[in-house]
């Protein structure tokens, strides 16, 4: 008879250990991937914003044109890889409507890391900047 000393595992309780391990392993990596999404598609929004405002930005100046906001906007995103990706709706500045709009528009899909794993299918990630133009 023992008494103290460790407690050894029969073959039983490993067995159901394993088993355990199996069912809660799909769900803690599912959980894992849903959280690295998540951020990976908020810094790519968080992109999108910064270099909307970037176009904004210049786009207010006097005598700037769209294809010169949109390769500045351009310049921005090419870090993370998005200035092929992505859809630029430029709104110039009227008398009636002094504002200058930047929307920048990417597809979920084309950015996303895990594809449609999650069921990220469809939509867009977009970032939008407007700012009221010099001297109008």
């Amino acid at each position: 008879m023992r008494t103290g000393g460790k407690k050894h595992r029969t073959g039983l309780q490993r067995a159901a250990a394993a088993v355990e391990l199996a069912v809660v392993s799909p769900l803690l990596f599912a959980m894992l991937f849903g959280i690295i999404e998540f951020g990976w598609l908020f810094a790519v929004q968080n992109t999108l914003v910064n270099a909307a405002r970037e176009g904004a930005r210049l786009g207010i100046l006097q005598g700037v044109t769209a294809d010169e906001i949109e390769t500045r906007t351009l310049q921005f995103l090419q870090p993370m890889g998005l200035e092929e990706r992505v859809t630029i709706e430029i709104t110039e500045a009227t008398t009636d409507d002094p504002f200058v709009t930047v929307r920048i528009t990417v597809p979920r899909e084309d950015v996303s890391l895990v594809g449609s794993f999650f069921g990220f299918v469809g939509g867009t990630v977009e970032g939008t900047a407007t700012m009221r133009k010099e001297g109008m």
